[in-house]
């Protein structure tokens, strides 16, 4: 069963009763591309075979289930994607196969971020011309370029059109933290409508909700504060575990949308094993480790290792609670 379209109408509140889906339809804003963005978004893995390719058979059953789960977007290519280990004629046979599965129901958002912007440039150029719907660029990895860099950054990979850009701010992975200051000189081009925020402090996001309008959606980036930030007014999250929780992130998006805190909050306590379990290794192992039990793929790339030994019980353990939580969210939604 697949959300509605929901279109912001203030922060944290939506027109329709699902309370959070991503719409293609239109905001007030000029050329904003016709994209909004709210509710729950997959950040997907990218599964491979044994043998270490990719696995379109898998890749397909895992868009699958989240089109079944009523996920608001996929994100294909991104850090839980392995973007980085990816060779250009595999990042775009798994773009071309996420668009023939969604077949337009759900926006497919391409990461495109590089170190340098002619090189993210052509790489959002790329993902346009295969019909990616939205660009997730995030800031520069590695280069730590200063504050009027990354403006400056930002305004070229979207004054060049190939696709609306959302931004992403992740300072663990990428050595650089993009301000509240930045965001707010960025969000009122025409063809930057978002931002993804991994920073967890209430602060920031507080600061960045303010920034959000019909054109520019504030999404969360970090599973364990995801519903604190939503109820806030984040417009939704992208998240990692709802690779193996798409029912319950839908839920969880839907509750925390409406301001529906004891709900939300008591979903969210039951989740937390399963974000806490995320965190154990460097994300995308944990949830690469839980979608192999399901039979989705088969590890990563170097220099990326399969799950530890010492975290194998308890891989069973978690996926037996996520497929419990999933269970009884699909009930609810269902009811």
């Amino acid at each position: 069963m697949n959300a509605g379209p929901a279109v912001r109408a203030g922060h944290g509140q939506h027109t329709c009763p699902c309370f959070g889906a991503a719409s293609k339809i239109g905001g007030d804003r000029p050329g904003t591309f016709g994209l909004q963005l709210s509710g729950s978004i997959t950040a997907l893995a990218t599964p491979f075979t044994v043998a270490g390719e990719l696995d379109l058979d898998a890749w397909r059953r895992l868009l699958g289930q989240q089109l079944e789960a009523g996920t608001s977007a996929v994100v294909v290519a991104g850090s839980t994607g392995e973007a980085a280990a990816l060779f250009e004629p595999e990042y775009d046979l798994l773009l071309r196969t996420a668009l023939e599965v969604v077949a337009g129901r759900i926006p497919v958002i391409a990461g495109t971020g590089q170190s340098s912007t002619a090189h993210t440039i052509e790489q959002t150029r790329r993902a346009g011309s295969l019909g990616a719907d939205a660009a997730l660029v995030v800031t520069p990895p590695y280069v730590r370029p200063t504050q009027a860099g990354l403006a400056a950054h930002y305004r070229a990979v979207a004054d060049d059109g190939a696709l609306p850009v959302v931004l992403y701010n992740v300072p663990p992975r990428t050595g650089c933290d993009m301000l509240p200051e930045t965001v707010a000189a960025l969000a009122g081009h025409p063809r930057i409508i978002g931002i993804k925020e991994a920073r967890t402090e209430p602060e920031r996001m507080d600061a960045l909700v303010a920034l959000a309008d019909d054109g520019f959606a504030v999404l969360g980036g970090d599973d364990p504060t995801a519903a604190r930030a939503m109820l806030a007014g984040a417009d939704g999250v992208v998240s990692v575990v709802s690779n193996v929780a798409p029912s319950a992130f839908r839920l969880l998006c839907q509750l925390a949308g409406a301001g529906e805190r004891e709900r939300a909050g008591a979903l969210d306590a039951r989740l937390q094993p399963l974000f806490a379990f995320a965190g154990v290794e460097p994300n995308p192992i944990p949830v690469k480790a839980l979608l192999a039990r399901r039979g989705i793929g088969h590890g990563l790339r170097l220099p990326l290792t399969r799950l530890s030994a010492i975290h194998a019980d308890e891989a069973g353990r978690i996926l037996a609670l996520a497929d419990e939580i999933e269970q009884t969210c699909r009930d609810t939604l269902a009811a």
